[in-house]
């Protein structure tokens, strides 16, 4: 774990300014109090970082469950009631995990993760629009389209237009143009640049900036486009802010839903963000998904325990981790590390970071995410690819995550459908000088009744008098559906003086009386039909 160490090290530094206000906002947007975010990121860091097998996934509080965790909250009476639903949601997730259930995330198509993250990095860019001018009415982390501030994703775009702040502004354009300095060309001049990232410099400018031009009413940054981090006042008052869960609420059935609920909407977005991170991930490691799931479900507990938001993998934090060259699972713990000692040492000068800097930093994230040439390769791969991919971001930008991502897997198992029906079975015309039509028909190797269709629409389409030859001799799998449907047809084929000749491994048979009783025998070879 501490081969890489000089790699991880810079990189759990910027996870951790990513990190950070993405912490704060999601807990805004969830109702819960603000330390409750902190904590998911510091567990999500430390505990299940340090149990995962994803050498570069990283797992904090989710943007797709806020909405889940402000409703609940109201509904089961209030947020220490609440935190019984996340320990049970983490208790479900181990359940999850012992039971193998992480095998479902290998059964999402490509052509949807790489739609998810472009949907998400576009999302990124759209949501920091405005922190970057200085707007920030809705709290960072809320990236679902129709926002917790009563507006929608593009609504507050134009109302960044009249709220436009010109010290945020100014130091955000500072901050962008350090990132890409050092992105494009500083990094490339030494070490000192590599192990130095860049988002550090531009945190530590954004600083110096909010300082000098405080008392400015023309460039001066006000508290509310700075980060908020609780300050405790001594170490009491720092435990304080600790909530624990009432067991007594465990009997109300409501705390259950919610806590099942966690836990599959939670597993589900760890899965896809498992999937998400392993495509980007330069050395192409695989996660054990089970592995996760039982790490996921741990850190929920221990979450839940002591006033923490429910935590899945994030694919913000995590795209980051990899784009600032983080190696090891050494990286995400450093990062939680990182929250739980600036929280405690150095809330007053985090809360001296300008927001517009951080987004300036998201920019960067989620640019790298969407790539514009990804859409022209997409596109090139042809619909069976684009249309799935393309689904799935609009999705993505005009709903959430989830939904987004249902879109694209239905329009995905949709399109394997259509596949499957396409290629059900291969027609040559072998022969008609004589006048008889000869039709060779060649079944695939599996045949099921998604097929039916097609193979009745072919069936239906032989002329009178033809002579077909039907082969199923590379046909492991016969769908008992089909073979109704020749059975049927076999009916019709002497009314339209159609003769059958049947090859498969259980013999050639011209003009079988019953197909069902014919593929009842036994195979010739070890191959079956069923």
């Amino acid at each position: 774990m501490f081969k890489h160490i000089k790699s991880d090290i810079p990189a759990s530094i910027v996870v951790f300014f990513v990190a950070l206000p993405l912490c704060l906002g999601i807990a805004l947007a969830s109702g819960a109090p603000l330390f409750s975010g902190l904590i998911a990121g510091i567990i999500g860091g430390v505990v299940v970082g340090g149990l995962s097998g994803s050498k570069i996934g990283v797992s904090g509080p989710a943007a797709g469950l806020a909405a889940i965790v402000l409703t609940a909250i109201g509904t089961l009476g209030g947020y220490q009631n609440f935190l019984v639903a996340v320990v049970l949601g983490g208790i479900i997730q181990i359940i999850f995990g012992v039971l193998k259930a992480g095998v479902i995330g290998y059964y999402f198509p490509s052509s949807v993760i790489k739609g998810m993250l472009t949907g998400i990095g576009i999302i990124i860019i759209l949501k920091q629009i405005p922190h970057f001018f200085g707007y920030d009415a809705d709290p960072e982390g809320d990236w679902a389209f129709f926002q917790v501030d009563g507006e929608n994703t593009f609504s507050e775009i134009l109302n960044t237009i009249n709220n436009i702040s010109p010290g945020a502004t100014l130091i955000a354009i500072i901050g962008l143009s350090i990132l890409l300095l050092w992105d494009k060309v500083l990094s490339k001049k030494g070490k000192i640049f590599q192990l130095v990232q860049g988002p550090l410099v531009a945190v530590a400018v954004g600083i110096i900036f909010y300082i000098i031009t405080q008392d400015s009413e023309v460039l001066g940054i006000s508290k509310d486009h700075l980060v908020s981090v609780p300050v405790p006042e001594d170490a009491a008052s720092f435990i304080g802010q600790f909530s624990f869960p009432n067991f007594s609420a465990i009997t109300n059935p409501q705390v259950w839903v919610t806590g099942f609920t966690i836990a599959l909407v939670a597993s589900l977005e760890t899965l896809l963000c498992v999937e998400a991170t392993d495509k980007l991930d330069p050395h192409k490691n695989v996660t054990p998904t089970n592995r996760e799931l039982l790490a996921q479900g741990t850190g929920n507990i221990i979450s839940g325990l002591i006033g923490g938001l429910p935590i899945t993998q994030v694919i913000v934090r995590s795209s980051a981790n990899i784009q600032s060259g983080g190696r090891t699972k050494l990286s995400a713990i450093i990062h939680g590390f990182l929250l739980l000692i600036s929280v405690i040492l150095i809330p007053t000068l985090l809360n001296m970071i300008p927001l517009s800097v951080l987004a300036a930093i998201l920019f960067i994230v989620g640019f790298k995410l969407a790539k514009p040439s990804l859409f022209m390769k997409m596109y090139k791969l042809g619909w069976k690819q684009s249309i799935p991919f393309f689904v799935t971001v609009l999705g993505i930008v005009f709903t959430d995550l989830l939904v987004g991502i249902s879109l694209g897997l239905a329009v995905g198992i949709i399109v394997i459908l259509l596949k499957n029906y396409q290629n059900s079975h291969f027609l040559h015309i072998e022969d008609n000088s004589d006048g008889k039509n000869k039709i060779k028909m060649t079944l695939a190797e599996e045949v099921t009744f998604i097929n039916k269709g097609a193979i009745l629409k072919e069936l239906d389409s032989l002329p009178e008098g033809t002579y077909l030859e039907l082969d199923v001799m590379k046909t492991r799998y016969l769908d008992y559906d089909i073979i109704e449907i020749l059975e049927d047809f076999s009916l019709k084929a002497k009314e339209r003086n159609i003769d059958i000749k049947l090859i498969s491994k259980r013999g050639v048979v011209e003009n079988p009386p019953s197909y069902i009783e014919f593929f009842k025998q036994k195979p010739k070879s070890n191959l079956s039909l069923s």
